[in-house]
């Protein structure tokens, strides 16, 4: 993306009130979680709950969240870097979803500029991807029971020709 689009997403994601780290426990593949440990978060905010993830602080706002900005920013899960699209797995199919305006204040801005849009889409895409070949099949299940309200699917893609045990 270009700096200025950068720029102007990151103004629209700072004023939303962090609305995407509420209740949000983002998957953590093995080299995503090798490498916030690396970072230096701490091994108590990742936790084990069908798959790993990031642990939600009791107000509900993702461990990493602080001051309403992503103290991870520059290493944050896949998932997360995948926004405002979101996933699951059916069948060795991932299923890609686009979250509705009223989720992520993001969605305008990408649907007003096919560009970006596109842009994103293929950078979700390549980390949604990543993650869910890193992830065993009942991880992948579990994640892929997460209810995902107000999304539109906008894409359908073999999780991997030779790889068909996902849920």
């Amino acid at each position: 993306m270009t700096r200025e689009f950068e720029d102007a997403a990151s103004a629209i994601c700072a004023c939303c009130g962090a609305r995407c780290c509420r209740e949000a426990r983002p998957p953590l593949s093995p080299r995503r979680i090798a490498l916030l440990l690396e970072k230096g978060v701490s091994p108590g905010d990742i936790e084990y709950a069908g798959y790993y993830r990031i642990r939600a602080r009791e107000d509900g706002l993702c461990a990493m969240c602080s001051g309403g900005r992503c103290r991870i920013h520059g290493y944050k899960p896949e998932t997360c870097r995948a926004g405002p699209f979101t996933f699951d797995v059916e069948g060795g199919t991932v299923r890609v979803y686009l979250k509705h305006d009223s989720l992520c204040s993001l969605v305008p801005a990408l649907k007003a500029d096919p560009e970006r849009y596109g842009e994103q889409f293929r950078a979700a895409v390549g980390n949604i991807l990543a993650l869910a070949r890193s992830l065993p099949p009942d991880e992948l299940a579990v994640i892929s029971a997460i209810p995902e309200p107000d999304c539109d699917l906008v894409a359908e893609i073999p999780l991997d020709p030779g790889r068909h045990g996902g849920p």
